[in-house]
């Protein structure tokens, strides 16, 4: 589903017996295709720290926050509806999933949009010291959200209109497997031990949970209506599973895969998107139409603040010392920097047409 649609998490084809065999045949794919040739520009401004980058879904672009200074330093053209975004686990590389279907707001009606621009769909790849988009790979049909494994040599795909995820090997673009899931996937994560997939289906109701290892779907939850997202404590224990529709955020015991409880968030709060805190006892969740991101304490499983950052926050990240959060704001085309200490926003970053996900690069590529 569209960001005109927040982590914001879109997604009943659900499988047989909670959980059938996946696709297991390796499927061709259109080679990884060169970048589209991109207009000389100036030598790129050199930041001064970490770096946020900001996938802006309505201008086809990224654009990347000095989050020292506080200012965008360069906006890349990328492709259509670029939404969901990942950094290699050597931080050298930025993923970013990009889609040729139209965007489709609440309400209406997809058969009066144009036919999807399927050329569009795949996954563009930019190198961080150049800051320039190197390939487009191909992965499925409109690609929306994305993870990587642990190793960084293979991506997971949410592909929204054919309800599975897909499985690439980034080193030849090919897609190596697939697995059918819900209808209109969305969240997708990769368990912290590396040997699960978790992807959400707003449309089921429940996330499904791969494993890897055998290459098998395990188990469908239900977890409440909409979920948009995936986030887990970092040791893995549980994971947490907002529902858009229900207000409520699933808390889920990852050895049994049982939904242990629903945390109430709150009438009027539509749950999106989750960052997790580094050290495990705080959770962020952004709440969309709500404007609000809401503070969850992991050791109570419970809402104890709330922040108001903005129109729509959907994309979050929080910095690795817990100091700084920052939200894209789709509706007013910024990024809000808030700081945790206070819970004030502190500046709001002008970006680009409709800022949708967030990744934070801290530290230089290995």
């Amino acid at each position: 589903m569209s960001r005109q649609l927040s982590i914001a998490i879109p997604m009943a084809l659900v499988l047989a017996a909670c959980g059938g065999a996946p696709e297991s045949a390796t499927t061709s794919a259109p080679p990884a295709e060169p970048a589209p040739a991109q207009a000389a520009r100036p030598e790129p401004v050199k930041p001064t720290g970490p770096v946020l980058y900001v996938t802006n879904e309505r201008g086809g672009t990224v654009t990347l926050i000095d989050t020292v200074k506080q200012e965008a330093i360069e906006t890349l053209p990328l492709g259509k509806r670029p939404r969901g975004i990942a950094v290699s686990p050597d931080r050298t590389r930025v993923y970013v999933a990009l889609s040729g279907s139209p965007i489709a707001g609440p309400g209406v009606d997809e058969k009066a949009l144009p036919p999807p621009d399927r050329g569009a769909d795949g996954i563009g790849v930019v190198d961080v010291k150049t800051t320039k988009m190197l390939t487009v790979v191909r992965a499925g049909s409109d690609p929306e959200t994305l993870a990587l494994s642990q190793d960084g040599t293979r991506a997971y795909i949410a592909n929204e209109d054919t309800a599975q995820a897909s499985v690439v090997n980034l080193a030849d673009g090919q897609i190596v497997t697939t697995f059918k899931v819900g209808e209109e996937p969305e969240g997708i994560a990769v368990s912290p031990n590396g040997l699960q997939l978790w992807v959400t289906s707003e449309d089921a109701g429940a996330v499904y949970v791969v494993d890897l290892v055998n290459q098998k779907v395990l188990k469908s939850i239900e977890v409440g209506p909409r979920p948009r997202s995936v986030a887990f404590l970092p040791d893995g224990s549980r994971a947490y599973v907002p529902s858009e529709n229900g207000a409520t955020l699933a808390v889920i015991d990852t050895k049994a895969l049982r939904r242990l409880k629903d945390i109430k968030l709150g009438e009027g709060m539509r749950p999106m998107a989750t960052a997790m805190a580094a050290d495990g006892k705080t959770l962020y969740v952004s709440t969309g139409r709500s404007k609000m991101v809401l503070i969850v304490d992991t050791t109570k499983d419970a809402v104890v603040g709330s922040i108001e950052v903005g129109p729509r926050p959907w994309g979050i990240a929080v910095s690795s010392d817990g100091k700084t959060l920052y939200t894209a704001n789709g509706p007013s085309n910024d990024v809000s920097i808030v700081d945790l200490t206070t819970r004030q926003v502190v500046k709001k970053v002008p970006v680009g047409d409709g800022p949708w996900g967030l990744a934070l690069i801290e530290q230089p590529p290995l």
